[in-house]
């Protein structure tokens, strides 16, 4: 018999084997169109986290805190197939980590294994395994047939050990980075959620040079830089379940996606500090995008930004098809766009 419980972090201490049931596969994507969203796909896989970071949006949203995970494999895999084959001309990007760590869990479940080996033989999709750990070792050996992306959450020293409670040291993180390169996987990098913290300027910088340190910038499929939000009612939670923790006391707004975030200018300059070293190590071609932001923001980051969140879409198909032949044609900016379009409404203006 399934236990619940209604304390999220209570339901941290173990996990429970689950069939899957219900919409096993959504599109991670912003309810609002002023964001752009990168509309990965996700399978809904696993459900709660052993970790423990301050800023998990799962204490704000699970009504069912219980740690479970879908021992089905191969019916995870076959609701991937059915989606994929339903648009074979796209590459479908699909990953693990809504509600969870993609492999903190690995060594228990073996859920990740069985996922990397089923997309090894799939022509149009790529799987994402995201975490804060370094448990990769049981995917060292896999014969993944370079369709797997080994992604890790990224921060710095200070927020790791203040903030992200339970996850693997950042030395621990850039081994395993280091050993899944070494293996030819492909690796993202994800440095969401940037925080404001006593030298936070320092601590980025030296985190990107102790990235690229561990991992060619050729092996790197995609970089996202995202900065700290949530839903304003979760504010109290965070401030009731981690009273230590300071993320929630600097200058925030409430934007049209009813998430508050650090003020404009404050965002900007947090992402123009990482974006300027990223390009010290990174080649052009390779993705640098941002998490639920704003088209004006990409702009001044960027110089430029998407048409919308369909051609987010297609740049990665193309940049994935250019770098590492990756997906089935060479991708068509038109299709996309029109797929969004038919999704989840009109583009951007």
């Amino acid at each position: 018999m399934i236990r619940k419980t209604m304390n999220y972090r209570d339901g941290k201490q173990g996990f429970q084997r689950i069939t899957g049931k219900g919409d096993l596969m959504g599109i991670c994507a912003t309810l609002n169109r002023k964001y752009l969203c990168c509309s990965v796909h996700v399978l809904r896989s696993v459900h709660n986290c052993p970790f423990d970071c301050s800023y998990c949006f799962l204490q704000d949203y699970l009504n069912d805190g219980m740690t479970k995970v879908v021992c089905d494999s191969e019916g995870l895999m076959k609701v991937v197939k059915e989606k994929t084959a339903q648009q074979p001309w796209r590459l479908f990007r699909i990953g693990t980590w809504e509600l969870g760590d993609s492999l903190a869990l690995e060594h228990d479940t073996g859920q990740a294994e069985s996922l990397v080996n089923g997309f090894g033989g799939l022509r149009n999709a790529v799987l994402e395994l995201k975490t804060k750990s370094d448990c990769v070792d049981t995917l060292l050996r896999l014969d993944h047939r370079g369709k797997t992306v080994v992604s890790w959450s990224l921060n710095t020293d200070v927020i790791i050990s203040t903030e992200e409670h339970g996850t693997s040291a950042l030395h621990e993180r850039l081994h395993g980075i280091y050993k899944a390169a070494q293996a030819d996987y492909l690796i993202g990098l994800h440095f969401d959620p940037l925080i404001l913290h006593k030298g936070w300027e320092e601590g980025y910088t030296r985190l990107v040079r102790q990235v690229f340190e561990s991992v060619n910038p050729d092996r790197v499929a995609w970089i996202s830089m995202g900065s700290l939000r949530f839903h304003p009612g979760m504010k109290k939670k965070i401030e009731n379940n981690y009273p230590d923790s300071r993320i929630t006391g600097a200058e925030m707004v409430l934007g049209d996606d009813m998430k508050v975030r650090y003020v404009k200018p404050l965002r900007t300059m947090m992402y123009s500090l990482l974006y300027g070293e990223l390009k010290k190590y990174v080649r052009e071609g390779v993705l640098i995008y941002l998490c639920m932001e704003r088209w004006d923001v990409w702009n001044r980051i960027f110089g430029l930004f998407p048409r919308s969140i369909g051609h987010v879409d297609y740049l990665f198909a193309r940049s994935l098809k250019e770098r590492f032949g990756l997906g089935p044609d060479i991708p068509d900016s038109a299709l996309y766009e029109k797929i969004h379009q038919q999704d989840s409404g009109e583009p951007l203006p």
